[in-house]
């Protein structure tokens, strides 16, 4: 198939990927070229089988969707980004696009709309799942410093001030600090809560 639109899919369900690969296989124009479980084994697979557009789930090992975005936009700038994820959190939408991808949709739209996507990010369009893009804009941007997120990405292990400040090479003031500011800024209670609010709004 020399004119078919060349698919790279990325996600860590085995069982997803295999059905997301046999449903858009069954597209005339489309080709799967590539499967991988990981985050850092889309940009190796892509420079060996230069796919035009990759399929990123979000939460994968070795390395999310979104920061793998960014890494497969700069290493293989001709492939597209097409996001299809579970997590349809606003959040998510903002940074993956700010990362380079061209659209963000969730499992479960249906297959032909699915496919009718993968075309038009090809053909070089945005596409945003409609009730997400509406989302997005209502929700805003995060209030979140990069630092305060680095801090609530550390806390969601349930780790102690300490122990946060070793792994990201600050003083535990700091830390308290930036833990005290993202508190305020989701209106939580508490750190957990904190990182609850943050999570469901994909700032995190």
């Amino acid at each position: 198939m020399t004119d078919s639109i060349r698919l790279l899919l990325a996600d860590d369900q085995s069982l997803v990927r295999g059905a997301v690969a046999a449903l858009l296989e069954l597209e005339h124009d489309l080709e799967v070229v590539a499967e991988v479980g990981r985050g850092d084994e889309v940009v190796p697979a892509a420079r060996v089988h230069r796919p035009h557009v990759a399929l990123l789930d979000v939460e994968m090992p070795g390395g999310d969707g979104i920061e793998t975005t960014a890494a497969l936009r700069a290493a293989v700038p001709d492939c597209r980004v097409l996001v299809v994820t579970t997590f349809g959190r606003p959040g998510y939408v903002r940074r993956a696009l700010d990362a380079g991808a061209s659209g963000f949709v969730v499992k479960d739209t249906p297959a032909r709309a699915l496919a009718d996507a993968v075309r038009r990010v090809h053909a070089g369009l945005r596409v945003v799942d409609p009730t997400l893009a509406t989302e997005t804009l209502t929700a805003g941007t995060s209030p979140l410093t990069a630092r305060e997120r680095d801090v609530l990405v550390a806390a969601r292990s349930g780790g102690t001030a300490s122990a946060i400040a070793r792994e990201l090479h600050l003083s535990e003031g700091t830390v308290r600090n930036h833990l005290s500011a993202a508190i305020g800024k989701t209106g939580a209670a508490t750190r957990a809560e904190a990182v609850r609010v943050a999570l469901d709004n994909g700032w995190l």
